[in-house]
């Protein structure tokens, strides 16, 4: 098995936590820890506890599997297909645009 590299794996909780729009500090309030541990785990200086980690994927809407590992599973195909869902047609239009280029890009 592959060893867990910490610093990919801050790298993309400060990715999720930018997408959601959260600050450290909110991320920190909604996780109940301090700003310094979100800066540890975003800088790859610290491993999370695995009870943090699973409250962190939910805040995050993302499944511990993507944190640990960047792989995505079922259930981030899921919330994503939802939250396509949710928006104007005119935006799914959009996006589809973008996926069809960056798929052409990787052919």
């Amino acid at each position: 098995m592959k060893e867990l590299d910490l610093h990919e794996i801050g790298s993309r909780i400060q990715f999720c936590r930018k997408r959601l729009g959260f600050t450290q500090e909110q991320l920190s309030e909604k996780m109940n820890v301090s700003i310094q541990m979100i800066s540890n785990m975003e800088r790859g200086n610290k491993a999370i506890r695995i009870d943090n980690l699973v409250k962190l994927s939910h805040i995050l809407e993302v499944s511990t599997d993507y944190i640990l590992t960047g792989k995505q599973n079922p259930a981030d195909i899921q919330s994503l297909s939802s939250k396509l869902a949710a928006l104007s047609e005119e935006d799914q239009k959009a996006v589809f645009i973008l996926i069809d280029h960056f798929l052409s890009k990787n052919r």
